[in-house]
């Protein structure tokens, strides 16, 4: 097994993580289903949290926001360097300038987003080189499972049939 091998199986893992999270903001609130966790360097998971928005009445509480004010507040800082955040639904620009004031070092996101994606499908905030700061990006990590499970989200929420 090689380091890009060894990284891969670990973005899967965490990416695994987020889908159950995403899962049960579909489940348990109702919510879309995106789901984020962010971890350390070494592998700890210092925040994690799944859409609230429409249950806490709440416009900025995404999922990526859930995990990163989880993730300051239990280290006491507003800045998490180092960390890397993995998220079902590719940030919108207010996720994606959170990761980037925050010194997020990664975001590894599933699904990417034609209509409001800021991670380089519609805007492309977390690499800008006019910021201080830029983000690594790596996205379609089990963007399949993360789509489906978004897809059918909105086909039960219409009536239609959920895909296989």
């Amino acid at each position: 097994m090689t380091a890009t091998d060894d990284n891969e199986s670990i973005d899967v893992h965490w990416m695994r993580h987020a889908l159950a999270l995403a899962a049960r903001a579909r489940d348990e609130d109702g919510e879309i289903p995106v789901g984020a966790v962010l971890v350390s360097t070494g592998g700890e998971v210092l925040g994690e949290g799944w859409n609230r928005n429409i249950s806490g009445h709440d416009p900025s509480a995404h999922a990526e926001i859930v995990a990163m004010r989880a993730a300051g507040s239990r280290l006491g800082n507003h800045r998490l360097v180092g960390t890397t955040l993995y998220v079902t639904l590719e940030p919108c620009a207010m996720c994606a300038m959170a990761a980037v004031h925050a010194r997020i070092a990664r975001v590894v996101f599933a699904a990417s987003d034609p209509k409001t994606g800021a991670a380089g499908s519609v805007f492309d905030l977390l690499a800008d080189p006019r910021h201080n700061h830029r983000v690594q990006v790596l996205g379609g990590v089990l963007a399949d499972e993360s789509g489906r499970m978004l897809s059918n989200y909105f086909r039960a929420k219409r009536g239609k049939p959920l895909l296989e």
